[in-house]
């Protein structure tokens, strides 16, 4: 009879096969990344390929949380992991626990990966730093409690200038490092208790100031209100907070060098322009003296009473036009209202009377015109030029 077997079961077999092969079980495989996907679950799927074939991968979530760059098509790796069958389709992969760019670290393609990110979205302009005060009276100081940094950034500020450093200490690397940064600078913004910040640690290696190449870190620094001075390691350690902060520091030193003016500076600058401000008013003291003396020889009492002179002629100059102003004005009036009243004479009804006419009228004053206002013993009154006539009607005619 012929041995049958499912296959489910072939499929089981060959990948308890494959798993108990001390090569494929623990193997590292060189590859191109191509048809990556990262998928809402967290895992990611890709193929590894070269010039003559390809390979199925899988990286769980568990494992890819630990990568400290994005895997993307077309990138050269190192994939570690185990070779063996996906049983539902019967297909070998796979199974990446840890990967690393092929060429160059995975620290530096994680730094330029997220430099170029943030370049793009503008957190890098220039336009978007914020001068510095020239005299602030409160330093922020973000950096470990215990290293040489703080202790150096101290010394610079007292021995140069008179203000209060306010220290907020955190982990400067680590895990959770970066989110300590990242909640000081919040702090101070919050409660608006700086005028300007110092963010930095000494230096290390690039896996000790990692956490200033944290997202979160880059995204606090950019977004502060208060300026930010970055001072993280060394004169020739770049890390992705220098570029989102308002200035870099080569040294944590030279920070708190930035972070304040020298005092003494200070004092002799003041001193100087106090010095400059008394030789210009000196100066200006000297010549209005001068010009005064000068008026004062050009001035003299015959000058003085040539000029009243010339005043009182003046004067009587405008008095004298102001009164024939004066004088024609009262001869148009008269003239103006002797011609009124040859008007209002010519007009005057007694004048009309003196050419022998009569105003006549009724007892209560009225004019009489007809014959029709009166009737047979009315009382009217006849105005003459020289009296008036009461008389009766005897009869209308």
């Amino acid at each position: 009879m012929e041995k049958v077997a499912t296959v489910s079961q072939i499929n089981a077999y060959i990948k308890s096969r494959m798993d108990c092969d001390e090569i494929l079980s623990d193997i590292w495989i060189k590859g191109e990344i191509s048809n990556f996907k990262h998928h809402y679950s967290g895992h990611m799927y890709m193929s590894l390929k070269d010039a003559g074939g390809a390979i199925r991968a899988v990286m769980f979530k568990g494992a890819n949380m630990s990568l400290r760059f994005k895997p993307e098509d077309g990138m050269s790796v190192l994939a570690r992991g185990k070779v063996s069958v996906y049983e539902r389709d019967g297909q070998y992969q796979l199974y990446i626990n840890e990967m690393r760019p092929e060429g160059v670290g995975d620290l530096y393609l994680a730094f330029e990966q997220l430099r170029e990110k943030l370049k793009k979205e503008g957190l890098f302009e220039d336009s978007r730093k914020k001068p510095l005060p020239q005299y602030p009276s409160t330093v922020g100081v973000i950096t470990s409690a215990t290293g040489a940094a703080v202790r150096d950034i101290i010394n610079v500020l007292s021995r140069r200038f008179v203000c209060d450093i306010r220290i907020f200490p955190v982990l400067v690397q680590g895990a959770g490092a970066a989110d300590e940064i990242a909640a000081a600078i919040k702090y101070f913004n919050d409660t608006k208790s700086a005028d300007v910040l110092i963010v930095g640690r000494g230096g290390g290696s690039i896996e000790d100031l990692w956490a200033f190449n944290e997202e979160v870190t880059a995204r606090a620094v950019a977004a502060s209100e208060i300026p930010v001075i970055s001072a993280v390691g060394h004169e020739t350690d770049f890390t992705i907070c220098d570029f989102a902060a308002d200035l870099r520091a080569p040294t944590p030193s030279a920070a708190a060098e930035l972070a304040v003016p020298d005092l003494s500076e200070v004092l002799a600058s003041l001193s100087g322009a106090a010095n400059h401000i008394k030789t210009v008013m000196d100066g200006k003291y000297k010549l209005s003296e001068a010009q005064l003396e000068t008026a004062e020889k050009t001035v003299s009492a015959k000058t003085i009473m040539h000029r009243l002179d010339e005043n009182e002629q003046r004067l009587d100059m405008i008095m004298s036009d102001l009164t024939h102003k004066a004088e024609k004005s009262l001869m148009e009036g008269d003239m103006r209202l002797s011609e009124c009243g040859a008007k209002l004479d010519a007009l005057s009804p007694l004048k009309i009377l003196g050419r022998g006419y009569a105003a006549v009228t009724d007892a209560d004053g009225g004019i009489i015109k007809t014959k029709k206002q009166v009737k047979k013993d009315d009382r009217i009154d006849v105005r003459l030029a020289d009296g008036k006539l009461k008389c009766e009607v005897l009869e209308v005619e």
